[in-house]
């Protein structure tokens, strides 16, 4: 650990140094992400040094205490040594873990997709109330959510609902809740009381810059058309829904929520790259996960990773066996009671792993 630590302080000091080259400005994008990557290494650097002061005031004690012929003195110094060592030992953690490899979408926007799965209306009046919960809790971190498209339900549900959230480090709050979600309740339709589960699939992708995933314009098919559903006087009337499809994969995404079909295309498009991104992602954790003959918290679309029981108030996320009885608190977006939980197992994975 020691070694890496003293890599990284090398490092940090070699790219403080090239920012105080007054040339450096001329180049805005080099700039840019050298103040980028110095930032990142400020805490690993801070807490280092921290550290080794702790390290030091551990060192001085014992002397105190081996060599010091002040009783008083020689008290105090054995008073503060248990403290100093438990600080020493929680902030040794703390670098482990500011030392584990980056993921590097962790400070990108996402797009989320909600579909509706098994359960009929009832999952698409549940793929609502997910994308409610979702957007409570953007708004309460202070994130922007803006609809892409919609597939609305007559009952005031979704079949499939898709949104764009930004902010600060959306990814990482959120990267985690890729998968399927069960949920366990009377339907608004059933007239016998009966209990009924139903699933609904969540997808979370970070959004792409177009240097990272190259589309080629043959490869694509753009269709127009006119807009269903609801929106202003002139989404039902003029041909503004756009829908690509990726030739190679087969994708298809699908925009009509704005009136210009410019801008419908311009967010079909940042969804595609987004889709191609996530995939090609997923292809490498399942060659991964072949070598490492299993597969922890994938993000895979047919891995169950949540049910939300509403006759008990019950919430359960199967990854981690965390059962909570707040269901109301986390159907109104305060979800960091399942967030936190989830960021710490997975940390505490990657040290595993890195071990």
């Amino acid at each position: 650990m020691f070694k890496k630590l003293e890599e990284v302080e090398k490092k940090f000091r070699i790219l403080t140094e090239r920012l105080a080259d007054p040339s450096l400005p001329a180049n805005p994008k080099e700039f840019q992400n050298v103040a980028k990557e110095q930032a990142s290494l400020q805490p690993v650097v801070e807490a280092y040094e921290k550290y080794r002061s702790l390290q030091n005031q551990i060192d001085e004690n014992k002397a105190l205490l081996a060599n010091e012929s002040d009783a008083e003195i020689r008290e105090m110094a054995k008073d503060e040594l248990p403290e100093l060592e438990e600080q020493l030992t929680t902030l040794g953690s703390e670098l482990r873990l500011l030392l584990l490899p980056k993921d590097p979408n962790d400070d990108k926007n996402i797009f989320l997709e909600i579909r509706a799965g098994t359960g009929g209306d009832e999952a698409s009046l549940f793929a609502a109330d997910l994308f409610r919960m979702y957007s409570r809790y953007a708004e309460i971190h202070g994130w922007r959510v803006e609809l892409v498209s919609a597939s609305e339900t007559g009952l005031n549900g979704y079949k499939e609902v898709i949104c764009s959230i930004s902010g600060e480090k959306v990814y990482s709050f959120l990267k985690y809740e890729s998968g399927v979600h069960r949920v366990q309740r009377v339907p608004k339709t059933e007239a016998s009381g009966r209990i009924h589960t139903s699933a609904v699939t969540v997808a979370v992708m970070p959004e792409v810059e177009d240097v990272e995933i190259d589309i080629q314009e043959k490869d694509l098919r753009i269709d127009v058309f006119r807009s269903g559903g609801h929106g202003g006087q002139s989404v039902n009337t003029t041909d503004s829904a756009v829908r690509v499809t990726h030739l190679p994969s087969g994708l298809v995404v699908v925009c009509q929520d704005e009136k210009s079909q410019h801008k419908n295309k311009a967010k079909a498009m940042k969804v595609l790259k987004a889709r191609l991104f996530d995939q090609k992602n997923r292809e490498q954790q399942e060659a991964l996960a072949k070598d490492r003959k299993e597969q922890v918290g994938s993000g895979d679309r047919s891995e169950k990773i949540r049910t939300y029981n509403f006759p008990q108030s019950r919430v359960t996320d199967h990854r981690i066996g965390l059962t909570l009885y707040q269901l109301d608190e986390v159907m109104n977006g305060k979800l960091e009671s399942l967030i936190n939980p989830l960021q710490a197992h997975f940390q505490a994975e990657a040290l595993k792993n890195s071990e």
